[in-house]
Order: C-alpha cells, then structure tokens, then sequence
C-alpha cells in the first residue's frame, strides 16, 4: 500500500465513530440495522461513515434485499497490517533517508 493510498485510508479510520464501526466488524459480519444500536446518531449518519468506510475499501457490503451487511474486508486487514509493520519497521533496508545508491550498494 503506498503512501497515498495509506493516508486516505488513515483519514478514512480517523473518525472515532468509524474507528468503533470498524471494532464492531471485527468480530463478525453485522447487518446495518445492529450497527447502528451501538450508536446515538440516525440511519443516514451510519450510511455516511459505511461509504466513507466502503470507498476506502475497508468493509465490503453484503445487500439482501432491504438489508445491508458490512463485513471488514480480509484483504484490506492482511494488506494494511503489513503496510503498518513496514512503515513502522526499522529495518533500515529501504530507509527514504538512504538514497537509491546506497542501498544498491548494501544489497550486493
């Protein structure tokens, strides 16, 4: 995941609400409906976060007729773990403060 996909995602999470939305689906898949009893905000509220949410890809929605199911994307959860554990890393191999050379030369 690259730096700008990483930031938008990050803007996306940062919203407490979506922060606990996205806490909720971390146990299981949940219908909109039982989402929402978790908050003290209306149906167009939860609508707003779960697109913010959806456009970002971090939960995939799941239509049956009226009903929506969010579900956290699996994908998304492998992909930014390992996006977090690489930035976080300090294990110098591909440091931006080292230009490309210097690290050419360490690798051979």
């Amino acid at each position: 995941m690259g730096y700008e996909n990483l930031s938008f995602v990050l803007k996306a999470m940062a919203d407490p609400n979506r922060m606990k939305i996205i806490d909720l689906l971390s146990y299981s898949s949940m219908c909109a409906c039982d989402v929402l009893k978790h908050f003290d905000f209306t149906q167009p509220t939860l609508s707003h976060h779960m697109k913010v949410l959806e456009k970002a890809e971090i939960v995939s929605v799941n239509k049956q007729k009226q009903w929506h199911y969010y579900s956290l994307n699996e994908e998304f959860v492998q992909e930014f773990m390992s996006s977090m554990a690489h930035l976080l890393s300090d294990s110098g191999t591909d440091c931006l403060c080292q230009s490309k050379e210097t690290q050419e030369n360490q690798t051979k």
